[in-house]
């Protein structure tokens, strides 16, 4: 959610700013602005995309500034409430949310201090520019400020007096320092340095950040810390579409690849690196997400319970604030792509303080939840633009196949022969990938786009991925898709199924086919249109599909990942066809850094 880009340096920091925002608005955001030296600190904005921003400041030249696009949270997407905010002394961008922000504007206002904009932020300038007319002293007035402030924040800060400086700080919110030669950067997240250098630094919480020539962290105490410099596994290609039309479609395409990356760690060593990780001493799992996150967790409880072990899957905001009923026994699993999802980082900084252990199934190297979690798994499944996700999703569902093979084994509910046997479609699994990405999906695109509501039903697993192709139509297409458990149809839902509204019914698991093709025959009788997706041995020449799509049956593990393909492609196909902004759906966010 949002994005911040800073610069100081020998180029023109403008030119920089604009480059680092491009790359970051996959965040999504509805406005957005830049502060630059000239003379003085100098501020743009513009509401509406970038192109809108940049049109404005063609030929501005800096050594420094601070850029911006934001999400609304405080006041509506307008010039006035995009950021910077100045104050005083004090140029501010700022990502997350300021809880406590009434209450200190009302504090000070009574002080003397006007404001122009709705914003949390503006509260946060006039706030360092009080302390900072107190004690001219401007750690401790960002430390002084960092102590009142409740909430979720990444800065970065500005000030009169320090013309070649720039200032970061953040809380619950992603930033990083990027490093280059002769110049150096704070932005949320990697892609937006990497045109320029691909070493960072990571930012912890309550750290200060003093940018110029230099790069100085700060501790509490106002000591200089040593901090790693990392270098990125990746480069800016594999950040940018590479001839293809769309993000999401490219990272559709890049699916195979990231099967291979994020099941090889676990494969290449045989069955002893695969059971490396002891699940013997758990008798329950917690598994928490937000979105698409918490689909793939509902895909893994079905798997892992297939082996015995008791999981309850939550969506994170409840289980932030709901009774826990784990023990020393149980294990939480917190699945996040950026591993800075707020109500999920909530959930696992909850369940530490109860003394629980924490797994994180991340795929931002680094991230908060990363670096908190007891343990951390991987996906590997590269940058991830498009802000519906796909290739993060289906690699989230292949670790958690992994993991339920683990615990099978681990239960003796698999045996070693059985184990090989589903691990040896593996090496061979990236190629049938390959083929049902490539089968044709546009004749059923073509025949649903322009309805404004459409039904997915399953049972078991079968509705779990109902959730989340009904979830990727819905975000970037903006049809109303809702998914059911196909049992449910008949207790009220079915009074919706009209002549030729579009059905999508999903059939993979043998144990409870004949109930779920009950099912899609009675809202076949109510003149639904049918799109089964079926795997090849349940398949049949059946009376009641108006489209089918036939998957090829491996084994339970793998195949809730080729059910994904066809949902992830007829929801891009029709987004495409209805003129949507696929890449960046309305009111979207790519990473959810606020409650």
């Amino acid at each position: 959610m949002c994005g911040i880009v800073g610069y100081v340096g020998n180029k023109n920091a403008v030119n920089s700013i604009m480059s680092g925002l491009k790359s970051l608005e996959y965040r999504g955001y509805d406005s957005a602005g830049i502060a630059y030296y000239d003379k003085e600190f100098k501020i743009i904005k513009a509401e509406g995309k970038l192109n809108n921003l940049e049109k404005k400041i063609n030929g501005l030249n800096s050594n420094i500034g601070i850029g911006h696009t934001r999400w609304a949270t405080h006041g509506k997407p307008t010039v006035e409430n995009a950021h910077p905010h100045k104050v005083g002394k004090f140029t501010i961008v700022h990502n997350g949310i300021i809880e406590n922000y009434d209450s200190l504007r009302k504090l000070l206002v009574s002080d003397g201090y006007t404001f122009k904009s709705e914003t949390d932020t503006e509260v946060v300038a006039a706030l360092l520019d009080k302390f900072y007319s107190e004690k001219a002293d401007i750690l401790k007035v960002i430390s002084e400020a960092r102590k009142l402030l409740i909430g979720s924040y990444a800065f970065g800060i500005l000030c009169d007096d320090y013309k070649d400086s720039l200032f970061a700080l953040r809380k619950d919110s992603p930033l990083i320092v990027g490093i280059g030669e002769n110049e150096n950067f704070i932005a949320s997240d990697v892609p937006a340095i990497l045109k320029y250098t691909n070493k960072y630094i990571l930012i912890d919480e309550g750290e200060i950040v003093e940018i110029s020539n230099k790069v100085k962290i700060y501790d509490e105490y106002f000591n200089i810390k040593e901090k790693e410099i990392l270098t990125f596994d990746g480069d800016l290609e594999s950040a940018e579409k590479g001839g293809y039309e769309h993000f999401m479609l490219k990272e559709i395409h890049e699916e195979p690849n990231v099967f291979k990356n994020s099941t090889i760690p676990f494969l290449k060593f045989g069955l002893e690196s695969l059971l490396s990780r002891d699940f013997s001493k758990y008798t329950s799992i917690d598994i928490v997400g937000c979105g698409s996150a918490y689909h793939a967790g509902l895909v893994g409880k079905s798997l892992i319970e297939s082996y015995g072990m008791r999981v309850n899957v939550y969506v994170a905001s409840e289980y932030r604030y709901q009774k826990l009923f784990t023990n020393k026994n149980s294990l939480v699993i917190l699945i996040s792509q950026s591993g800075e999802t707020a109500d999920t980082l909530a959930c696992l900084r909850k369940v530490k303080e109860k003394g629980i252990d924490t797994l994180g199934i991340v795929n931002v190297v680094g991230s908060s939840i990363a670096r908190e979690a007891d343990s951390t798994i991987y996906i590997k499944a590269g940058p991830e633009i498009s802000v519906a996700t796909t290739k993060a999703y289906f690699a989230q569902v292949a670790i958690l196949g992994l993991l339920a093979l683990n615990i099978g084994y681990s239960r003796e509910e698999l045996s070693e022969n059985q184990l090989e046997e589903i691990l040896k479609k593996y090496s061979t699994f990236p190629e049938i990938i390959e083929q049902v990405i490539n089968y044709e999906y546009s004749e059923i695109s073509n025949s649903i786009y322009n309805y404004e509501t459409c039904f997915f039903i399953g049972r078991l697993i079968d509705y779990s991925l109902c959730l989340e192709g009904c979830l990727k139509l819905k975000e970037i297409s903006y049809i109303n898709s809702i998914a059911y458990p196909a049992g449910e149809l008949k207790h009220g839902t079915i009074s919706l199924i009209e002549d030729d509204i579009p059905v999508f019914a999903v059939v993979t698991d043998k144990t409870i086919a004949d109930k779920t093709i009950s099912n899609i025959k009675e809202v076949k009788a109510r003149g639904a249109k049918v799109i089964l997706i079926i795997t090849e041995d349940l398949d049949d020449d059946f009376d009641f599909t108006d489209y089918k799509i036939v998957i090829p049956n491996v084994n339970k593990i793998l195949n809730p990942l080729l059910v994904t393909i066809p949902l992830q492609i007829i929801s891009y196909e029709v987004a495409k066809l209805r003129k949507c902004d696929i890449d960046k759906p309305k009111n979207l966010a790519k990473s959810v850094t606020v409650e």
